[in-house]
């Protein structure tokens, strides 16, 4: 037996999670088993573990859309016993069953070796919200940086607290924006060289060309937010948008796109090809300093998750939340 947070829809249509004790025969199928070390919370957990189910199809469901931990059993070449391993994307903890859990069965092409110079549960202070950081920082440098600063939207929130802390050890200048005037001391800590107010960005404007300010931006908002930063963004610079939590319409016109060759590149961290995954994870260890990740991280147990899964969608919490399915 071992534990795990189940999320469960009684007749009426309401959800509950609890932790519950579950055996390998409940597992979903899959090549490998892996006895898991570490999660963490990030916003489509909040989602599945919410009242409404969110991206939930099937109950009863485990979430945790990433994990790290050590392989059990396996049926595939790739992968033997004593492995360690990290997954994140594919849709599990949201089709399949997730990382809340102290064991989980995968398909073996869905999870990525280790990579040296990482434990479990500094894969998991990365974890999706990190990875998903990396990829953006890859897209911006294999399309060219500026001279500008590097704007960070949402730069509190796990994807904008890694993207900070990459950017600024690789030796950008990082602008980090922010709607709360107490994280400031948190965003230099990690590298930041300037505080954006975030009602700044959020003001309207008719204009569709501003001054050129940023040689770069990674955008974890979307929204009203990122039409008024691209027509900040220098010639023939790049904005690497990875979230939609100011809303999925973009209010923008054409003309930054047009005259001033901006780029937009949208960021998947959910159907990347393997290879990309590997070196994202290989940059990670190698890029991302340790100790400014440590600054990001509270711990957390699966008795905290439904707490937390609420806390996460009003935009409490700041930074990585890493889960001990164990502790």
């Amino acid at each position: 037996m071992f534990k795990a947070l189940v999320v469960e829809k009684d007749e009426d249509g309401k959800t509950s999670a609890a932790v519950q004790d579950l055996s390998l025969d409940d597992l979903p199928e899959g090549d490998v088993t892996v006895a898991v070390d570490y999660s963490t919370v990030n916003y489509k957990d909040g989602l599945c573990i919410g009242p409404g189910g969110g991206l939930v199809r099937n109950y009863p469901h485990v979430p945790g859309i990433d994990f790290a931990g050590t392989v059990e059993a396996s049926d595939h070449d790739c992968y033997k016993p004593g492995d360690k391993v990290v997954l994140t994307g594919w849709r599990v903890g949201e089709a399949h069953w997730g990382g809340y859990s102290q064991k989980v069965r995968v398909k073996a092409e869905w999870l990525v070796p280790l990579p040296e110079g990482l434990d479990t549960r500094q894969a998991m202070a990365v974890g999706t919200a990190g990875f998903t950081a990396m990829l953006a920082v890859m897209a911006l440098e294999d399309h060219g940086i500026g001279k500008g600063p590097v704007l960070v939207t949402g730069a509190s929130g796990g994807v904008g607290s890694v993207a900070t802390a990459i950017l600024a050890n690789l030796g950008y200048e990082v602008a980090a924006v922010t709607g709360r005037p107490d994280n400031a001391d948190y965003l230099t800590s990690l590298g930041a060289t300037e505080i954006v107010p975030r009602d700044t960005l959020n003001e309207t404007t008719k204009r569709p060309l501003e001054g050129e300010r940023w040689g770069g931006c990674i955008d974890a908002v979307g929204g009203a937010m990122l039409a008024r930063v691209l027509g900040q963004m220098e010639y023939g610079c790049s904005v690497a948008a990875v979230g939609l939590a100011g809303g999925a319409d973009l209010p923008a016109k054409v003309i930054p796109f047009l005259l001033r060759g901006v780029n937009l590149l949208g960021i998947d961290s959910v159907l990347q090809p393997y290879d990309n995954r590997l070196r994202a994870w290989q940059r990670i260890a190698k890029d991302l300093p340790m100790s400014k990740l440590e600054t990001m991280v509270q711990p957390a147990t699966l008795s905290d998750l439904p707490r937390l899964g609420d806390e996460i969608l009003k935009g409490q919490v700041k930074g990585r939340v890493v889960v001990d399915v164990n502790g």
